[in-house]
């Protein structure tokens, strides 16, 4: 049974107004989590976060660690420094994640061509910033995803199959694949096929139109995407993923109405 969750994107500006209002907006819609997206700050919020979510009776069932890229924290970054940083990043995201039972999403972090233009010398310093990354994890008893993210935002591992194969070069039980389906939309040539690739390996799902707005306003075929969770018996979350066209009260609505209208809510 799938189980859905709403991403909040604007996370800074979510925490500058009252948590429980939009909380239990989704609660009330019939999602069971909420997605959020770290910023600096974050951590000092949590017990605040804690009481909303527990008023709402919503879950965190993982967070976006991709806003540090901005920053200059990178995986692949010729700089020394930049790779150190994006490292020690993730590892304080994953105390932060512990003390919600939260998985991190790694994708935006492992940096653009523009950072390391050699494919070999990139991937490479991407998995060994991960490795270490992976044994902090496992100490901690949290969960990574790596997220394809297309060629325009992402400089390596854009489809599915590529993050499979870095998951298993980076050869940690800590990490495994996830799927986006704007994503998959631009790098894949079936919306279904990386689903049945990943099986129970699946760990996590982001739900995301074409267009960027309310699902249903474009042309993913939402339908078949959900019938493949199902065939591999897909027991996580999925988050809708709304950034554009909408307010996000108006995506929250709309999207959960139209994912019961799929009967898959």
């Amino acid at each position: 049974m799938i189980h859905y969750s709403y991403m909040v994107i604007d996370t800074r500006s979510l925490f500058q107004a009252d948590l429980s209002e939009l909380f239990d907006l989704l609660s009330s819609c019939g999602y069971e989590g909420v997605e959020l997206n770290l910023f600096p700050g974050l951590a000092a919020e949590s017990s605040r976060l804690e009481q909303a979510l527990a008023a709402s009776g919503l879950t965190l069932p993982s967070f976006l660690t991709g806003a540090a890229y901005s920053d200059g924290v990178c995986l692949s970054s010729a700089d020394s420094g930049a790779r150190q940083a994006a490292v020690a990043y993730l590892k304080d995201c994953i105390e932060l994640a512990g003390r919600f039972q939260s998985i991190l999403v790694v994708g935006l972090l492992q940096g653009l061509r523009s950072d390391e233009p050699d494919l070999k010398i990139a991937n490479q310093r991407i998995v060994e910033g991960l490795q270490e990354v992976g044994a902090a994890a496992l100490q901690r008893g949290v969960e990574l995803v790596i997220e394809p993210v297309n060629h325009l935002q992402v400089g390596f591992n854009n489809s599915v199959a590529e993050v499979r194969q870095l998951i298993e070069t980076i050869d940690s039980p800590a990490f495994k694949p996830m799927v986006d389906t704007i994503h998959m939309n631009i790098e894949e040539t079936s919306l279904t096929q990386p689903i049945y690739d990943c099986g129970e390996e699946l760990r996590h799902v982001h739900l995301c139109e074409s267009n960027g707005a309310i699902l249903g306003s474009g042309h993913i075929d939402f339908g078949a995407v959900l019938k493949a969770l199902g065939d591999i018996a897909y027991d996580g979350f999925a988050s809708v993923k709304v950034y554009r066209k909408a307010t996000l009260e108006e995506a929250a609505v709309s999207s959960m109405g139209f994912l019961r209208r799929q009967g898959s809510a």
